[in-house]
């Protein structure tokens, strides 16, 4: 039997899935393996259709249905392409959700602001699948748009998946944090859930971010997960909104 063919798949897969849908987990459990790299092209339609003995419209359906899921980035011309972080200016703005009131095109500079190792307290455990007390790595960073700071983030995420993190190797990585996590720890981020409310700044986050203390802030607070849905980051958000604003594309 053909272990790449769409009968061996994991039983975990219903046997009423659609032929494409087996297909894209297979391809799934591929990417989450490493068999293809981040920024890395994949084989051809027909070539994968031919490995999975399917035909090549069930393949690219299913290669459809990851380009829907930005896991894989189609190129006119070229092929299909593992998606990645560190093409900037093409993934900036899939979680960075804040723009400018002004309409304009801002892309922030990145400021490190602080690293440590800590505990896992009992909710950032809940939140990433770890057991409460476990180690974790904190950051605090601050995002700047022309030199003002908009946004002060407070990071915690699983030390086991990032050793060796430190602010010195942050700042020696030219390019975005998540580009940075991907490319020196093996660790893409792929989906994230967000909730958002209204809070006022304190002595902190008003030094921060350059707000007067009680003035009003965006707090938003992300948990977002790798391959298998496996969370891998808590991020804690304050938002200065003077000049800013939250956006999103809904439908």
């Amino acid at each position: 039997m053909d272990a790449d063919r769409p009968h061996a798949a994991a039983p975990a897969t219903p046997r009423y899935a659609p032929l494409y849908q087996q297909v894209r987990e297979m391809l799934v459990a591929r990417l989450a393996a490493g068999e293809w790299k981040p920024g890395e092209a994949l084989p051809s339609e027909l070539d994968l259709a031919a490995r999975f003995n399917v035909a090549p419209g069930t393949l690219r359906k299913a290669i459809d249905a990851l380009a829907a899921q930005n896991l894989v980035v189609r190129r006119q011309g070229k092929g299909t392409y593992v998606a990645t972080h560190t093409e900037e200016h093409a993934s900036s703005f899939r979680f960075l959700r804040i723009r400018s009131d002004t309409g304009a095109t801002e892309y922030p500079g990145s400021r490190l602001v602080d690293v440590r190792r800590g505990r896992a307290s009992a909710d950032a455990a809940r939140l990433l699948a770890l057991k409460p007390g476990e180690a974790v790595l904190q950051l605090r960073r601050v995002l700047e748009f022309d030199g003002a700071p908009v946004v002060c983030d407070d990071i915690t995420l699983p030390a086991a998946l990032f050793k060796g993190l430190t602010r010195t190797r942050y700042e020696a990585y030219d390019g975005s944090m998540y580009g940075f996590f991907e490319t020196e720890f093996g660790v893409r981020m792929l989906k994230a859930h967000e909730r958002i409310k209204a809070v006022a700044a304190d002595a902190t986050a008003a030094r921060l971010l350059r707000v007067a203390p009680g003035a009003p802030l965006l707090a938003v607070e992300r948990v977002t997960t790798t391959f298998g849905d496996r969370p891998v980051e808590l991020r804690r958000g304050l938002y200065a909104t003077a000049h800013h604003h939250y956006s999103n594309d809904l439908g």
